[in-house]
């Protein structure tokens, strides 16, 4: 039997599958097909950025398939640099191909995005899936129970009617045998081995009332798997050749293993995370990368002491550039408590400063080892116009009090079926040239002093990938949690690492040149680029190319000695 996962993406409030990201649910699914009996030669892995590219070779693989899976569903929008969520258009013409089995699911179940980054419909209404099966609930439970009996082994896969199967949640037990089972999938991502495997610990929402917008109470209650799970998963990622990990699938990494205190906020379990980041360390202990995610700044504000001493672990533990995103929603009192948001403007500037205490330290790799991160929706109920100012008046007090932000994500909602926000995003529609004028706002007077605070002028920074070529530029950005992305004014090679020197800040990018800088050979573009180099400077500079040795560079370029840090003769 062969089976085909086409890997349409994800993108959920709490797990990213978006290349260069892996979500584990196509790990997960693989996994429950090793355990049906298939073997790793019978499970084949595509992204659909991958069939577009090579539509021959991946149709032969749709319609050899005797079952055909894909992953889709995109429930908070996002700008991606080299890759795009399927279409709607894309699965009808998938399955139409397929002649076995086919099934389809992952947050798609929820509904499925239209433009304009509001929920277009529900997920059967008015998709036609060509036959295919929609997983309503977990995709990877439904595949594994599409199997007749327990078959293990060299015994011949069989599948079931699929209207007989049940639909429901997998359990944590269930995705601790699947991920290690298949961890072999990472070898298929048209990115290896630059692919970042994120990484589940919960999924759910404890709270009893929940964000107005958020899908992840979908899920059900906070479901912690054990820790010994995550870090065989790990260990068997890192055999297979992994060095790039994410700890993001869950909603609050402080909350991990938390406690229930009696109140509305778990208390943190210090010695949980302890045990996690020390398990992951010691099972790949030549990593790359290993970032977060998420974090809930009301934990962090009414649980400091255990907030700090994991943060300490973190800090031990990871590689520099982490970033903890806070679910800030609005600094608006009146929209918090309309769309029962979790923390206010005070407790989340509380969370702020205790990962600034820590965190803001630069790290090996050029940026500091960990920031927060905030995030804003708009559109929300309650919203006014003085909503607006009242979210930029927060952020200028961070910026004014000397605090560092990782990054500022602002977006408009996205209303999904069942959700309270469902219908009622006329905010949205109403708000639009006032929201688009207040994004341009904070990106000119806060993103960009900020960005310059962060990484100022002649930071250097390691291993960052180049991605795409645009025009005469090569963008790149290392690999992590929301990389900053790097603007090189030259041709470099595509999937290559190279360290940086910052010259130049954007909005939200950076400008740099390779460092160090081979001043014989550089372009006359990149040694305009030079920190603190003037155009008459540099254009005496490479009037003077070649130059012999450091002793010659100095002796015809004044004050060359300022140069002498980003370049090699």
């Amino acid at each position: 039997m062969k089976a085909l996962i086409i890997d349409g993406y994800v993108d959920e409030p709490a797990c990213l599958g978006v290349p260069p990201y892996l979500s584990p649910y196509p790990r997960y699914i693989a996994g429950a097909l090793r355990e049906r009996g298939l073997s790793e030669n019978d499970i084949h892995y595509l992204t659909i950025d991958t069939l577009r590219e090579n539509p021959p070779g991946a149709g032969e693989l749709t319609g050899k398939a005797d079952i055909v899976i894909i992953i889709a569903g995109m429930t908070v929008p996002g700008k991606y640099l080299r890759a795009s969520p399927i279409t709607l258009r894309e699965i009808e013409t998938i399955f139409r191909a397929s002649h076995g089995l086919k099934v389809i699911g992952g947050p798609i179940r929820l509904g499925f995005s239209g433009e304009g980054g509001r929920a277009a419909k529900g997920a059967e209404d008015g998709i036609n899936f060509s036959d295919a099966v929609l997983a309503r609930m977990d995709l990877e439970a439904f595949v594994y129970d599409l199997f007749k009996d327990d078959i293990i082994g060299s015994t011949p896969a069989r599948l079931q009617n699929p209207e007989t199967v049940e639909h429901r949640f997998r359990t944590t037990a269930e995705i601790g045998r699947w991920g290690p089972r298949g961890a072999f999938l990472i070898r298929q991502h048209p990115d290896y081995p630059y692919c970042m495997c994120e990484l589940e610990t919960y999924r759910g929402c404890g709270r009893q009332v929940h964000c107005s917008f958020c899908t992840e109470p979908f899920y059900g209650a906070s479901d912690y798997r054990l820790i010994e799970d995550v870090i065989l998963e790990v260990s068997t990622l890192y055999s297979y050749g992994a060095r790039y990990f994410r700890i993001g699938r869950q909603p609050d990494l402080f909350s991990y293993h938390g406690k229930d205190a009696g109140g509305p906020v778990p208390k943190p379990d210090p010695d949980a995370i302890e045990r996690l980041y020390r398990g992951i360390r010691n099972s790949a202990p030549e990593l790359s990368v290993l970032h977060m995610d998420n974090a809930n700044p009301i934990t962090l504000a009414t649980y400091p002491e255990e907030s700090e001493q994991i943060l300490k672990t973190i800090i031990k533990y990871h590689t520099a550039g982490d970033v903890a995103a806070f679910g800030m929603e609005s600094a608006d009192r009146v929209v918090i408590e309309a769309n029962s948001l979790k923390a206010t403007p005070e407790e989340v500037f509380e969370a702020i400063k205790l990962i600034n205490k820590l965190g803001a330290a630069r790290g090996a790799n050029g940026l500091p080892e960990i920031l927060p991160g905030i995030n804003f929706v708009h559109g929300l109920m309650g919203e006014s116009k003085k909503t607006f100012q009242l979210n930029y008046d927060f952020l200028k007090e961070v910026l004014d009090s000397g605090l560092l932000l990782r990054r500022i994500n602002i977006r408009q909602v996205m209303a999904f079926p069942e959700t309270p926000m469902y219908g009622k995003d006329e905010a949205a529609r109403k708000h639009k040239k006032l929201f688009l004028d207040y994004k341009v706002r904070v990106r000119k007077n806060i993103d960009l002093p900020m960005l310059r605070r962060v990484v100022p002028e002649g930071t250097i920074l390691r291993d960052v990938m180049c991605e795409i070529h645009e025009k005469e530029i090569t963008f790149g950005r290392q690999l992590g949690s929301y990389p900053l992305l790097v603007g090189i004014p030259a041709f470099l090679p595509l999937r290559k690492v190279t360290d940086v020197t910052v010259t130049g800040h954007g909005m939200r990018s950076i400008t740099g040149i390779p460092y160090p800088l081979y001043i014989n050979t550089a372009s006359h573009n990149l040694i305009r680029e030079l920190p603190g180099l003037g155009r008459k400077s540099a254009d005496s500079i490479v009037a003077g190319i070649p130059y012999t040795d450091r002793e010659d560079f100095l002796r015809r370029v004044s004050d060359g000695n300022k140069l002498l840090r980003f370049i090699e003769i």
